[in-house]
């Protein structure tokens, strides 16, 4: 293959990165079927009751296993930073009720950027799976929230007044919340938790990010095929000048 007005320098440079692609591919291939192999995880000992939103807007008590639809047994569930972690100092929404809200109590602008690409992703997700994101926010913030920012597609819970967060590793011992992802399998009577995005807690090599759902995320691989890349600089807003 060559491209128009390539030179032979570039052509054999692209070649050794094609056989990098191939390998990563293979990677990305044996990735996923060892997580299908793992052996059966540990049992939900507790059907967690988190508060969503009824068909007629007020607030419902909806359990952990509400939430598997029929025929569908993985649920997929994100554990969204709202309020945000302790350490982030980014500007809050410039607008809305939610920019009322002191920025420590407001919502992770990196959390939302990844919502924003889920919410246009739901509607083929969940034939096949079933997805939610929780918050500890308050249901009623969430909901205004996610009206300001637009999403139409996603499942909002409140994890307020459970334990889920502190038990599945998107609670800091601190209190702090931390943006885990956790997939849950229905096994006959039971639930069992299936995997957690893990990596957010290992080890990284210098000037990696954890990268823990990084395989998820349209915005940032999109900036992998550019020659800037991902820049040293460069965060997620809210609002962007």
């Amino acid at each position: 293959m060559t491209f128009p007005g390539e030179s032979p320098e570039y052509r054999a440079a692209r070649d050794r990165l094609l056989g990098q692609e191939i390998e990563l591919r293979r990677a990305t291939e044996a990735v996923a079927a060892a997580r299908r192999e793992l052996p059966p995880g540990g049992v939900v000992t507790e059907d967690y009751v988190f508060q969503g939103a009824g068909a007629d807007g007020a607030p419902v008590d909806v359990r952990l296993s509400e939430l598997f639809a029929p025929g569908k047994d993985s649920l997929v569930i994100y554990s969204f930073m709202f309020p945000r972690h302790a350490g982030d100092d980014r500007p809050g929404p410039a607008s809305g009720q939610t920019a009322r809200l002191k920025r420590e109590e407001g919502p992770c602008p990196s959390c939302t950027t990844l919502l924003d690409q889920f919410d246009g992703a739901m509607e083929h997700v969940t034939q096949r799976v079933n997805f939610a994101v929780v918050a500890k926010a308050p249901l009623p913030r969430l909901l205004t929230f996610a009206e300001e920012r637009g999403w139409r597609h996603l499942r909002l819970l409140s994890s307020a007044a459970n334990t889920y967060g502190r038990d599945y590793l998107a609670q800091t011992a601190d209190g702090s919340n931390m943006p885990m992802l956790n997939v849950f399998r229905r096994d006959g009577g039971k639930i069992r938790h299936f995997w957690g995005s893990e990596m957010l807690y290992a080890p990284t090599d210098n000037g990696q990010d954890p990268r823990h759902v990084g395989t998820l995320e349209p915005l940032w691989n999109i900036f992998d095929l550019t020659p800037e890349g991902r820049g040293a600089d460069w965060q997620e807003q809210l609002t962007y000048a």
